[in-house]
């Protein structure tokens, strides 16, 4: 059996150790805060205090471009005080691109000084863009969640009709590749892949379609999507998948860090309940 991807491995040690399922997404938003500064100490704090209560964190990308230089040496201490804490990071860039670009980005996400340790990837350029990511993932013992079927309502429009199964099943095939035998309860390739939690009627197909994917269900919480709803896209050992929620525990009850706290020790116990 080929050595398993630290990223996987982490993710999937935490959760047993832990006993979470749970990843905080870190959105920062601008509009939140009296100024840069102020920013800055709410979401360090905020990932400090919720540490205890997260299999991962997630950095919206987005948000911290958008405040230029300043984000970016942010989303760098971010990374830092997310590795001391132990917990895993990934990018949530859904970044996809054809070519030297795809490289680049994969580069810059995977490998970069600040890199993560996983990177949302846009699988609908074709299947081609996702090469330079799985191979940059493999290489520096990361992961990427492929877009498969997104928490969005709008989402049917490009991925109905089939494609969200014809990506999984791609999925599947570049995990097959990459580790050997029948999926083991624990045991997953670099190939994750986003399913939104509010699809709850589907998670049980797209489980079966890739088994050794770990599944990342953004959509708890803000969006509506309920922790009793996500059994079926674990496995029997309650490993397998990571429910997001990020304005749900970084703006509980606006800048309150001990509100953010119970609601990330909420989520946590009402994912355990639903298992």
């Amino acid at each position: 059996m080929p050595a398993l991807p630290a990223f996987a491995h982490a993710v999937t040690e935490r959760t047993r150790t832990l006993q979470t399922r749970l990843c905080v997404g870190l959105d920062p938003r601008a509009d939140a805060y009296r100024d840069t500064a102020h920013l800055r100490l709410h979401t360090l704090d905020v990932l400090e205090a919720t540490a205890p209560f997260a299999a991962c964190v997630k950095p919206q990308l987005a948000f911290f471009e958008a405040l230029g230089l300043p984000g970016f040496a942010l989303l760098e201490e971010v990374c830092a005080l997310a590795r001391t804490l132990g917990l895993p990071v990934i990018l949530d860039g859904k970044r996809g691109d054809i070519g030297s670009t795809a490289e680049a980005y994969a580069r810059a996400w995977l490998g970069g000084p600040h890199a993560g340790d996983a990177l949302t990837v846009n699988p609908f350029l074709g299947f081609a863009t996702l090469t330079p990511f799985v191979a940059a993932a493999r290489a520096n013992g990361g992961g990427i969640f492929v877009l498969v079927k997104t928490s969005n309502p709008d989402q049917n429009d490009v991925q109905g009709s089939g494609i969200s199964e014809r990506v999984a099943v791609e999925v599947a095939r570049l995990n097959a590749e990459e580790l050997e035998g029948d999926a083991v309860d624990g045991e997953y390739a670099s190939v994750g892949a986003v399913v939104g939690a509010t699809h709850a009627r589907d998670l049980a197909t797209f489980r079966a379609l890739m088994p050794r994917a770990l599944l990342l269900l953004p959509g708890l919480g803000a969006q509506g999507a309920t922790a009793a709803d996500l059994a079926p896209a674990f496995h029997a050992g309650g490993t397998g998948a990571l429910a997001s929620a990020s304005r749900g525990v970084q703006y509980a009850n606006g800048l309150d860090v001990a509100a953010s706290v119970a609601a990330a020790k909420r989520f946590r116990d009402e994912l355990n309940a639903a298992l």
